[in-house]
Formats: C-alpha cells, structure tokens, sequence
C-alpha cells in the first residue's frame, strides 16, 4: 500500500484507451511493458551484477493472496505470483497470464485466454487455479472479498451476505486455457481492478497438501512470477531470485533481490550510506542533510495515515468527542515540522491529486476540507461529549506499529490533544505492525494509528471501506444512509452522477466524525542512481521488480 501519483493524462488515457478498444481487451496490452531503452542497456550492462538490496520495516504477515491485506504482502505477492493481468512499468494494466481478454458487447462475460504459463513445481497454470483460488477468498473469508464487489464479478455481494454459496460466484472454467468471468455490469475498471493481487491463482491441489502450514515457509508455495522467494527468515529477511519458468523469464533482468527487515531509520540509514541498501526512505532528522545529494527525491504518494476510531466504546462512540480528537491537534506542523519529508496534512479522506471529475475538476477541489477548527472549538467539541456520555474526564489509547514515524505521530498526538483539550488523557500502546492488523480486525483497540493505499484508481478505493461490517472498516462505524449510498454508487452507470454520489458520500463520513485524518504520505528518498526501472505503484502492490536493473 505505499504509491505514487498517477497523472491526470495517465487516467484519461486508460478509461479512454477502453472506450477506443470496446470490447477486445488485447490490443497494445499484450506487450510486455518493457522500454527499449531498457533493453539496450542491460544488454551493455549484461556483465554488471544484477543484485538490489531494499528494505522493510516490517515482516511479510502473510503469503496467501486469499489473507493478505498490506502492502508488505502485496509487493511480495506481486513479485513471485501473477493474475491475468498485472500493473505495468507504467502503472497501466498489461496482460499477464492471460494472453486475450475478450468482452462480449453488453460488457457482462469476458473470457480470458490463457497463456502457457507453469507453476515453479512444473505444473501447467490453468483456468481452474483461478477459480479454486477466487473461491477460496469467500469459503476462507479472506480480507479483501470486497474487491470482487469493487470488480463487480457476479454474486459477489450476495455471497458476502450469506445469500449464495462461494461456488456460485461468476468465474468458471470453460477448459485448461479458457476462463470466463460473469460481472453484475459494466466495469471500464476491470483490468485495474484484476492487477490486484485478490485476485492472484492458487494450485488447489498443493495449498490442499500443504494444509495449514500453506505459505508459512518460502517452500509452502508454489510461484508463477518473475521471482520465487527463495529464502525466508522470519522477521530479519527474505530473498526473491529470478524464476527461470517465468513466460517472459527474458525481461527480467534481476538476478536477486535481497529485502531486510529494518525498523530503526538510523540503522536503514546507515546500511545505505555503507552500499548495503540501495533505496530508503528518510526521516524528518535526516531530511535536510540530504536533500543536497543527488540521489535524494521527493515522491508523491496516494497512502494516506488516518485515526481509526473504535465506535463501540463509550468515549469513542460519541461523535463530539471524535470531532475533538480530530480538531485538537496541529496536522500542519506534524507533517512540516515532525515528519519533515515533505507529506502534506490531510482534512478528508480522498488525498489530493488523486483523482479528477468527469469534467475534469479535482476530488479535493470539489469537496474541500472538512472539520478545521481552533483549539477552542476543539475544547467545546469534547466539553459536549463527555456531557452526553456522563462524565468530566476521558482516557483514551493510542495504538501505533512500532516504526519511527508512527511512533512519532503517537508521541505527537498525545502531546497535543493533553495539551490542547482539558479532560482527555491519553495512554500509547506500540506493538509490531502485525499484531496492529489483527487488532484492527478485531475492534481491539482505542484509537489505530493507521494507513491506507489505493487498492485501484478510483475515489471507491477509500470510501468502499466504511460499509457496515466491510472488510475494512475494522472499527465499528455504521451508517445505514452512508450503506445505501455506496451500494447506489456501485450500481451507477452515469460517470457524472456517479462523482456527485461519491462527493456525497464523503460529506456523511465527515458529518459523523467517523474518523481522523492525519496526514497524506510524501517519500523523501535516497535511491541509487544505477537502479533502473524500478516501478513504484500509485495503487496495488507498492513496487514491481520485473523490468527493474542494474546499471553502472
């Protein structure tokens, strides 16, 4: 979840790109994305190593596409899995292990050719991976059975509310190489959406032997990327080396990447000045120091860092209350003064930049900020809640992963609501990042520290997740108007009414003070100028290491 920006031009060439190709989804997509100054290059560098050293600040919490819900997991997924289609060097959605993509004209069935493409233990990949492992998400309430919502694949919802089985689902497999996906309607998004790694294969007949240890170890799995994950030590490292069985092994360049787990900045900084890691992202205290060198940048980011309100306890359920919380603290010198690295504070949900209307006017523009405020109306905010809820103090916990900034958010907030809102005390809880997603998921927390990357670029990508009982919403909130909207959303076919409604639907979460926005994700980083092509995606899985290489 951590992505750059995509233009304006870049989206307006996709949905257009859609409309010119009606209903043949093969067209220019069958390419492999792959610059041809990048193949020049590497072939003028064929003796340099091909090696990239990277960094996470966390461990990979899960390998199984059907459970996985972070970016950690994603970009790993990403890298040694592959769907029918994939995001491109670009950002643009490529054909993957489907070779055609086919529509039929009402834009309900499209069937998916695929191409031959083999799992790492030899077994060919067939339609059947797709419809086993689609299934699954349902039968094994995966994180993200909403992105069959958002894909609009037929009986998706009604599965998700227990009115039809998971078999039911619209995916069958007409053969081995023919896979026929059914939509409720109409989606110009749906190859976005299929990049997602949901909607990755699985090989029934290996996850089935594997039993619950599947995924557990780098050899519970089976891999059909351009990289197999050929280590995997718990907590401290992984490595991808380049999968020999890949379809298109001949674009990869890479011979192996190493990622590290490294949760103290000073540490990530010090491998990278000592050529042990080839990219980091900085912190406020190193910032300035580098901002000279000519390895650093500022890269935009559609992630934003948000307060997740746990709606079901007494202080929290009360609207004035969150109200104050998200008013009584200063978002401007947090990102400028604390972070440092050039994110930006954020007042609503949607991030700026991210998406325009269909007559070409900014999401941000239209719907602008919500619930600025002084400290003081801040304090008459709280005064009225703890009125209603019966009492003169509150105490609230904080929960934050335990990587620097996140830590330093905390630390921030508790500073400034205890300083700014007489009768609020705050209380911080850390724990590994992990453990926060299972928290989160439980509803066991005060207030989540937490974060969110556009799964696909559409304003839904944040607004879908505060349904009743969604996948996502992981705190409680329910609105039974902000329900009805979303569903009418997804039904509507009118690109303009459609924005209208979601304009809408932001208005009602911030009304409710549903949650707290804290900030919207800038990356200072300091990258190798000799790494090439090394895709960093505004939604989806972060990064993309198949058209990526060395040259010095």
């Amino acid at each position: 979840m951590k992505k750059r920006l995509l233009t304006k031009l870049l989206i307006l060439m996709f949905i257009v790109g859609l409309v010119l190709t009606g209903c043949n989804f093969n067209s220019s997509e069958e390419s492999t994305d792959t610059p041809e100054a990048t193949k020049e290059d590497s072939a003028k560098d064929a003796g340099v190593e091909q090696v990239l050293n990277m960094s996470e600040s966390a461990e990979i919490p899960t390998m199984d596409s059907v459970h996985a819900h972070d970016g950690v997991s994603f970009t790993a997924l990403n890298n040694v899995k592959e769907g029918l289609y994939r995001l491109g060097l670009e950002h643009n959605a490529v054909l993957a292990i489907a070779k055609d993509h086919q529509a039929s004209e009402d834009g309900l069935v499209h069937t998916f050719t695929l191409r031959d493409a083999k799992w790492s233990n030899g077994d060919p990949v067939t339609a059947h991976d797709f419809v086993y492992a689609w299934q699954r998400i349902f039968k094994d309430t995966g994180h993200y059975a909403s992105m069959f919502e958002t894909a609009k694949i037929l009986n998706a919802t009604e599965i998700i509310n227990g009115d039809k089985q998971a078999e039911e689902l619209g995916v069958k497999a007409l053969d081995d190489k023919t896979l026929e996906v059914t939509l409720s309607g109409p989606n110009p998004l749906l190859p976005q959406n299929l990049t997602f790694p949901s909607f990755l294969p699985q090989n029934q007949e290996f996850v089935e032997s594997q039993g619950d240890q599947y995924a557990l170890e780098a050899s519970n799995m089976l891999y059909n990327g351009p990289f197999v994950l050929s280590e995997w030590k718990h907590d401290q490292s992984w490595q991808y080396k380049k999968n020999p069985d890949y379809w298109d092994a001949e674009t990869v360049k890479l011979e192996e990447i190493n990622t590290f787990v490294v949760k103290e900045a000073s540490t990530e900084l010090n491998l990278y000045e000592t050529h042990e890691l080839d990219r980091v992202d900085l912190t406020a205290a190193t910032v300035d120091e580098y901002q000279d060198d000519e390895t650093f940048s500022f890269v935009d980011d559609a992630e934003i860092r948000f307060l997740r309100f746990n709606h079901t306890l007494e202080a929290l359920g009360n609207e004035n209350i969150r109200r104050a919380i998200d008013m009584g603290w200063d978002k401007k010198a947090h990102a400028e003064v604390i972070l440092n690295n050039g994110s930006k504070p954020l007042y609503a949900l949607v991030p700026k930049g991210f998406s325009t209307s269909p007559d070409g006017k900014g999401f941000r523009d239209l719907n602008g900020p919500f619930n600025q405020g002084t400290f003081e109306e801040a304090q008459a905010f709280l005064d009225k809640g703890l009125e209603e809820i019966g009492k003169e103090t509150a105490t609230i916990s904080i929960m934050s992963s335990d990587d620097e900034s996140m830590m330093k958010t905390a630390e921030y907030l508790k500073n400034q609501l205890e300083t700014n809102l007489s009768g609020l005390k705050v209380e911080i809880k850390v724990v590994p990042f992990q453990q926060r997603l299972e928290l989160e998921k439980a509803i066991d927390y005060g207030i989540s520290i937490s974060s969110w990357g556009p799964d696909y670029n559409d304003p839904m990508t944040y607004l879908g997740m505060w349904v009743t009982d969604g996948s996502a919403n992981r705190m409680g909130y329910s609105n039974p108007e902000y329900d009805a909207l979303i569903e009418k959303i997804n039904e509507e076919q009118n690109p303009t009414d459609r924005y209208a409604m979601m304009l809408e639907a932001e208005k009602i979460l911030f009304e409710d003070a549903a949650i707290g926005p804290a900030y919207q994700v800038t990356n200072a980083v300091l990258q190798r100028l000799y790494v090439k092509d090394l895709a960093y995606h505004p939604s989806g899985a972060e990064f993309s290491f198949k058209w990526a290489y060395i040259k010095k």
